[in-house]
């Protein structure tokens, strides 16, 4: 069987102020399942890349292994790319973006993926404060091998077949915020007004943005029993903080914008503008965002929105005082200095 994509597309479809349409931003033919939340993760993400302006070659996509890893290869076709080892696509963008910072990193990883085989990388590239967007499609199953519950399954939670998951769920969102991440978000799949406006406030963060986003297997977790289905995800969502996305340069406004708001500013000059649905909750504050996760799970209810930011933090490049200039752009004597140079850091080390 061959996939091909049809070249044609409409006349007038609107252009970013590259004089760029979305198609500049599409990828391959997706061969996952018809339906698959994954899809919808990489529709909003070509929204958002465009959206913001970015030129397709300027991204650097990375990925480990499994269903949500493959679905790089559907969104911006034109970037760079690197399917990495299970597990360690962390390190691998650590790598890479030490020998290129001037590039913006996009990781796609899954719940087997990040919670099970890749939790200690995932870990520490929160420590890190990694210059880059974290997105973890998260369905609560391995697709790949038949859809066994993986690491976020929710307790009780039933499979496909029938079974019940006897195990506690790690949820990612809690273990971001408890390991110090400036910037932590949870979406659903199937909300894409308010996915795109979290995927550029995330790229517009200076360090480490999480977006745990609830995608539904259709194949082996969309059934009743389940608590990742469209189903249940629809009828337990409730969001803590809707948002807007305002560049420095355009102004952006959704419907879902409503009462009093607040603009939370960012290192560049980009801003989110908050709307928050009570009172007494404040992103900005982690020890309150923390609190108000548990709170709904506690009411079996799903918190999505901007949960979590740390507006100004030190980020990886600044923790370790590295060069503004990408390593791969300097000369050689500054990559190999001198055996005097060598002898005065060693003595300073003494």
């Amino acid at each position: 069987m061959s996939f091909y994509k049809p070249s044609f597309r409409h006349p007038n479809a609107p252009s970013n102020e590259l004089g760029l349409t979305t198609k500049a931003y599409e990828g391959g033919v997706s061969t996952l399942c018809a339906g698959c939340g994954h899809d919808s993760i990489s529709s909003a993400m070509i929204q958002a890349v465009w959206g913001m302006n970015i030129e397709p070659h300027r991204v650097a996509k990375m990925s480990g292994i499994g269903c949500s890893s493959k679905s790089p290869n559907y969104f911006l076709g034109k970037a760079h790319g690197f399917n990495s080892v299970h597990g360690r696509m962390p390190s691998v963008t650590t790598g890479a973006s030490v020998a290129n910072r001037d590039l913006m990193y996009i990781g796609v990883s899954g719940d087997g993926d990040t919670a099970s085989i890749g939790m200690g990388q995932f870990s520490h590239v929160i420590r890190r404060n990694l210059n880059m967007m974290y997105v973890v499609e998260n369905n609560g199953c391995y697709g790949l091998t038949k859809g066994q519950d993986s690491a976020t399954a929710d307790e009780g939670s039933k499979n496909k077949k029938g079974r019940a998951n006897p195990y506690e769920a790690i949820d990612l969102v809690a273990l971001a915020l408890d390991l110090g991440a400036t910037f932590v978000a949870r979406s659903f799949s199937g909300d894409k007004d308010q996915l795109v406006p979290l995927m550029k406030a995330a790229m517009s963060h200076k360090g480490f943005a999480l977006i745990d986003v609830i995608s539904p297997c259709v194949t082996f977790n969309n059934h009743a029993g389940s608590t990742k289905s469209y189903d249940h995800t629809r009828e337990h969502v409730q969001a803590g903080a809707v948002l807007d996305f305002v560049p420095m340069a355009q102004e952006i406004t959704l419907d879902q914008i409503k009462g009093s708001t607040r603009n939370v500013a960012l290192h560049n000059g980009d801003s989110v503008r908050l709307s928050k649905l009570s009172d007494n909750y404040d992103p900005t504050d982690r020890h309150n965002a923390i609190r108000t996760l548990l709170e709904h799970k506690a009411q079996d209810k799903l918190m999505t929105g901007l949960i979590y930011i740390e507006p100004e933090s030190k980020n990886f490049y600044e923790m370790l005082n590295l060069s503004k200039t990408p390593l791969n752009k300097l000369k050689q004597d500054a990559l190999c200095p001198s055996s005097t140079a060598l002898k005065s850091i060693n003595e300073s080390l003494r």
